[in-house]
Formats: C-alpha cells, structure tokens, sequence
C-alpha cells in the first residue's frame, strides 16, 4: 500500500491515519536510535524526544520523494528536537538554581525583618488607635485612600496626610534604631 517513501509521505501529508501508524511502527526504532545518538541521554529522554519530533514531522510533513531524503531530513528533526529539550531542561535548572538561591538568601534575611517587623508593630502600637488602624488599612488591607476615608468617616486629604507624618516618622525612626545597628 505504502510500498515507497513517496507514497507514504505522500499519504501522511494528507493525513491518512493508516500512513502515520506505518510511518511510526517503521521508523520508530531508527528515531530512537538518533535520539540517542544526538542527546547521549537515557531512555526516557529519548522516548521524549522522538515523541516530540513525531509530532514535528507530521505538522511539517511533504511528499519526499527518496529513503535517504526522507531520513536525512528525519534525523535533523530529531537532531534539532534533541537540543532544544537540552537547553530547556538547561534553563530548567537554571531558574530552579536561582530560586533555591533566593531562598537561601530570604532565609539569611529572615530574622533581620522578623527583628523588624516586631520593632513597626510596637511602634503601630503607640500611635493613636486610629491612626494604627489607618496604617493597617493602607499597608496590610491594601485599601486605597478612598475606601479607607468612606469607612473612617475623613476627607481623603485628611487621611493621606495622616499617611505621609505616620510614615514619615516612622522611616525616621527607623534609620535611627537600624542604620546604627
């Protein structure tokens, strides 16, 4: 039915589901062994990438014409599928390196702003009840000046500035209890 490359070629860029099944059962050891040889990677890896370049070659397919086209182009499918899940796999762990990384590092920090966060939690708690609720508000809830001026019953002017000294002294007071540390 599919005796030549042509045909089958023929036959698979049109679709024909039967051509794709010969076409996977014929070749699929050779793909195999090119995925080896392009990637020197172990068998799941491989699988992987003959998966992927099957899938490549039966968007792309065209009739060709000779066995020695059709598995020249074949094995640059494979070829080129094989780098391309080497370098992800390569950006893969690049970012899972950064992240442990930033991990380590927010560890190593972790007490400065444990140390931090108590210091502006007993500073809230000397302000004006009020005023600590604005900050809350504002900073934990996220509200913006509107909604924080409708619930409180103030002008929306009247709550920024309230922000502005709140924050203001606050930063101050910071730089003097954490830049002399």
């Amino acid at each position: 039915m599919f005796e030549t490359t042509a045909r089958l070629t023929a036959a698979m860029a049109a679709g024909d589901e039967r051509a794709v099944e010969i076409f996977y059962r014929r070749y699929f050891g050779w793909l195999y062994a090119q995925a080896r040889r392009a990637s020197r990677r172990d068998e799941a890896f491989c699988l992987d990438v003959v998966q992927d370049a099957v899938l490549r070659v039966l968007r792309t397919v065209r009739k060709v014409e000779s066995e020695p086209q059709l598995r020249s182009w074949l094995s640059l499918v494979v070829q080129t599928t094989a780098y391309d899940r080497l370098r992800a796999e390569g950006r893969r762990r690049e970012r899972e390196m950064m992240v442990a990384a930033a991990r380590a590092e927010a560890g190593a920090i972790d007490d400065d702003n444990a140390r931090q966060a108590d210091w502006l939690r007993k500073r809230i708690a000397r302000l004006d009840p009020r005023l600590g609720r604005v900050l809350e508000l504002r900073l934990e809830q996220r509200w913006s000046l509107r909604e924080i001026a409708e619930a409180l019953g103030l002008p929306i002017g009247t709550v920024d500035g309230q922000l502005r000294r709140a924050l203001r002294q606050l930063r101050l007071e910071a730089m003097e209890d954490f830049d002399d540390a």
